[in-house]
């Protein structure tokens, strides 16, 4: 059975809705605030169809049926839905491996949420399980769909920004012990066993996957500080974590839990010898933020267009979807990339990524 609560790539349509062709049916597990406020309205706006969802919680269970889903109460129920054709699974971590081991097994499609698991272990036998089906799968690296990125990208492809030599990235939040108790949800990603850590583990996945995203390249030396400097909890509540592709590319991730929401906590920058790339207010669920560049020989600023209307949500199940039907687009994902990341994150760990249960 798997649990409650949710978590919070390349390819795909940019089109308002979905053709009948295109038209995917959905199943998420783990009906949880992620769930419910991004991805079913996400699948909703892609002109998917959200038919079914397994959650133990009887009040997910009900919100689910609420919105025209059938809702079960363990995953056995969600796979044997023929409608389903691909499954969002936003449990807690540790629950991760689970749910996509069945999935697989299955042949259901599958997009996880990130980290892939609490543990590099689950993480690795997660990856073989995948491997073994032949099952299409991916993380749900949302970041790498929002449009503000993927306008990034295109710049660094270009030439635009010349030799990149630094990604730098802030990217925080706060996150309180009674965080989700508002929700009647109890707060797992304040526990180690549950979580697999802290703010590293929660946020740094994403500023390790758009530097692969943006670069082309992944990041291949690491190294971390970590923090519980400001909250009562057993995990990390920040860490800064410096990086290097194997062409040379500096990155500096600050990820954390202890700054207010008021200040200024999410920004992106790619700078080269030609120029630098800058995000505001970009990386999280929602669309919108602004992009600028500015031109390394004159210090002029330009804003850089991009749709503020869509949600790296709605981009991302608009890419999913279009990969399981057109498989030439699945090369956009990569379970081994993503095991890579997972490793990244063992080492900032310090290799003890995740207590034993």
């Amino acid at each position: 059975m798997v649990g409650a609560l949710s978590d919070e790539m390349e390819a795909g349509s940019s089109c308002d809705g979905a053709t009948s062709k295109d038209s995917v049916g959905w199943g998420i597990v783990g009906y949880g605030w992620v769930a419910r406020d991004y991805m079913a309205p996400g699948i909703r706006s892609a002109g998917h169809r959200l038919v079914a969802v397994a959650d133990p919680g009887a009040a997910s269970r009900a919100a689910a049926q609420a919105e025209g889903a059938r809702a079960h109460a363990d995953i056995a129920g969600l796979i044997a839905e023929p409608e389903v054709e691909a499954v969002y699974v936003a449990t807690p971590n540790h629950l991760h491996r689970a749910a996509v081991e069945a999935l697989a097994a299955s042949g259901k499609a599958i997009l996880c949420e990130k980290p892939m698991a609490a543990s590099l272990g689950d993480a690795e036998a997660m990856a073989a399980a995948v491997s073994r089906s032949g099952a299409f799968y991916g993380t749900a690296f949302d970041q790498r769909h929002h449009p503000a990125h993927r306008a990034m990208r295109d710049g660094i492809r270009e030439g635009r920004l010349g030799t990149v030599t630094a990604v730098r990235i802030v990217y925080a939040c706060w996150l309180d012990r009674a965080w989700a108790s508002f929700q009647g949800q109890d707060n797992w990603r304040i526990d180690p066993k549950q979580a697999g850590g802290g703010a590293l583990i929660d946020l740094a996945p994403h500023g390790l996957d758009l530097c692969d995203f943006l670069l082309d390249e992944s990041i291949e030396d690491i190294a971390s500080l970590t923090q519980a400097r400001a909250q009562d909890y057993a995990v990390d509540d920040g860490a800064l974590l410096i990086g290097r592709t194997a062409s040379g590319v500096l990155a500096n991730l600050h990820v954390a839990y202890n700054c207010p929401d008021v200040l200024p906590r999410r920004r992106l920058e790619v700078v080269g010898t030609k120029g630098m790339l800058t995000a505001i207010d970009t990386m999280g669920q929602t669309p919108g933020g602004r992009l600028t560049f500015t031109d390394g020989t004159s210090g002029e600023s330009e804003t850089i267009a991009f749709d503020a209307e869509a949600s790296p949500f709605l981009e991302q199940v608009r890419a999913f979807g279009s990969a399981l039907r057109r498989p030439e687009e699945r090369a956009a994902y990569s379970a081994e990339r993503d095991l890579h990341t997972m490793r990244l994150l063992a080492r900032a760990y310090g290799e003890a990524l995740a207590p034993a249960a």
